[in-house]
């Protein structure tokens, strides 16, 4: 099947197997590997990317679901300020320890800033509560994503 989406602001326009996964299309065609894949049931969050700006499962998404629309993995974050303000916030508060979760943890993590600036700590819970990360007992990356909440929110008029 043809699809045309843009991925990381570049315009792609492919063939792909009706059944492969959007992890799949993004890793093994494009070669963004910061999408990871772990349990591939969409519970872990390892692969969590945005999808028109919405946090999207991509291991359980379907790449031809991806047609005509805006998908953005980890690296399409370098340049983007909130996530620089995220990451720091993670490496400051100890968020991060083997690595594997951390580009879902982060996706996740940049769009719990965005949507919900005024999280308490039992919201930023639940809106983590499908990424999972089997190092941190998640303490820490609950500590920055309240930090860079707060630095958001600061910085705003």
């Amino acid at each position: 099947m043809k699809v045309t989406l843009t991925l990381n602001g570049r315009p792609i326009e492919t063939d792909v197997e009706a059944r492969k996964s959007l992890a799949d299309f993004i890793r093994e065609r494009e070669g963004l590997t910061g999408t990871h894949i772990t349990c591939e049931q969409g519970v872990c969050g390892a692969c969590t990317i945005l999808v028109d700006g919405r946090p999207v499962r991509s291991c359980i998404a379907l790449a031809v679901t991806a047609d005509r629309r805006d998908v953005r993995t980890i690296e399409g974050f370098d340049d983007d300020p909130v996530m620089a303000i995220v990451r720091r916030c993670f490496s400051e508060c100890h968020a991060l320890q083997c690595g594997y979760c951390t580009p879902g943890m982060l996706v996740t993590a940049r769009d719990i800033v965005t949507r919900l600036p005024n999280a308490d700590r039992a919201r930023i819970r639940l809106e983590l509560s499908g990424n999972l990360c089997r190092c941190t007992g998640y303490l820490g990356i609950i500590n920055a994503i309240e930090k860079a909440a707060f630095e958001i929110r600061a910085r705003r008029p």
